[in-house]
């Protein structure tokens, strides 16, 4: 395979768009019990709904995907987006679980948006949307392709002229609605993009609608058939183009930790790296180590030194360096600031890959 373009630019993108994903498994946090993973950990406790009293502002407890979501919808129908995405920020800063399902209502936000504003979109857009990995800007996009009448060419100016990464993203989402999740096509209007870096930003967006899919859109999923996925378990990312190949198999990962209930079965992150030794053949084990890293982190992310140690369960250290390179991409995407890297870092016990950590991080080989 040739060497990919998306590893070159995957540090900036990265931290633009974000890799959130929808996901299909309702995270209400479960009563307190212990589940040991390969590592020999013991897994999540989450408080059990109603073992606390509701906050001063009237929140729950527990947040589910559906109290979060009702209440933020009707807090845009009351008032607009920015008051929505702004306590979307808020609960998410304070309750980091939610993040595992905050991006797909953000989505939703967008989705809402763009029809209360009658296809404003920059009227949409007028509010601070990069919560949640940019899931209000994917889903605005998203329901401007869907509504378009000449989509092969709104592609190339919905997002002009700043054409930033994360409305880039988005359009591959979109794009996905409009091909009705159809992959050779979807790549096709990709390849509309003038340049690489665009058309590999424009696939991230169909791959991760592809594995990841809004509302659990069962349509999706019917297009990772049962049958080709058990006789190549990465399908369709051997078949992609090199140029699309990294994509794929990034976020991969999404798709199998869903299918395999890691909401009860918190085995099942070391297993995905397990899993992905199947890309080796196409070139693929290292994006799909770094994918499981970034998903490890994203639904683990009150746990963070849990999360690395699923990585240090890895055989070999090239992919317990992938992982850990994972871990840091998606830490970073949620925690903007500057310290984000560091404070991960400081928090993994394992010092082979807190060091991966901080190399990740562009820190020194020690902690300060």
């Amino acid at each position: 395979m040739q060497p990919r373009v998306f590893a070159v630019v995957t540090a900036v993108l990265l931290a633009a768009l974000g890799l959130g994903s929808v996901l299909v498994t309702d995270w209400t946090p479960k009563p307190a019990s212990a589940a040991v993973s390969p590592a020999g950990q013991v897994g999540r406790t989450d408080p059990a709904p109603g073992a606390a009293s509701p906050s001063p502002t009237g929140d729950p407890a527990v947040w589910t995907r559906s109290t979060l979501r009702n209440k933020l919808m009707a807090e845009m129908d009351a008032g607009d987006p920015g008051v929505a995405l702004a306590d979307l920020d808020r609960i998410t800063k304070d309750k980091p679980y939610t993040v595992r399902f905050c991006h797909p209502i953000a989505h939703e936000l967008g989705h809402a948006a763009v029809q209360r504003y009658h296809q404003d979109f920059q009227k949409v857009i007028s509010f601070p949307h990069e919560t949640c990995a940019a899931g209000y800007l994917h889903g605005a996009v998203e329901e401007m392709l869907a509504n378009s009448q000449d989509p092969q060419s709104d592609i190339l100016t919905l997002c002009a002229p700043a054409n930033k990464g994360p409305c880039i993203h988005g359009v591959g989402h979109g794009i996905m609605f409009v091909t009705k999740q159809d992959i050779p096509s979807a790549r096709d209007l990709c390849n509309k993009f003038p340049s690489e870096s665009r058309r590999i930003t424009c696939s991230e967006g169909v791959f991760m609608q592809l594995f990841a899919p809004d509302e659990e859109d069962e349509k999706a999923k019917a297009n990772l058939p049962a049958d080709k996925i058990a006789a190549e378990p990465l399908y369709p990312c051997p078949e992609q183009p090199a140029l699309y190949q990294s994509a794929c198999f990034f976020y991969a990962p999404t798709y199998f930790l869903s299918s395999h209930d890691y909401a009860n079965h918190p085995e099942v992150f070391a297993q995905a790296l397990q899993w992905c030794l199947n890309a080796k053949a196409s070139g693929g084990e290292n994006d799909c180590s770094r994918g499981v890293g970034s998903r490890t982190m994203k639904y683990n992310l009150d746990r963070e030194d849990w999360a690395a140690q699923q990585c240090a369960t890895a055989k070999d250290a090239w992919q317990r360096k992938a992982c850990a390179q994972g871990l840091v991409s998606y830490y970073t995407v949620n925690y903007t600031d500057n310290g984000a890297a560091g404070r991960l870092c400081s928090k993994i016990t394992d010092k082979e890959i807190q060091g991966y950590c901080r190399s990740a991080g562009g820190l020194s080989s020690t902690l300060d």
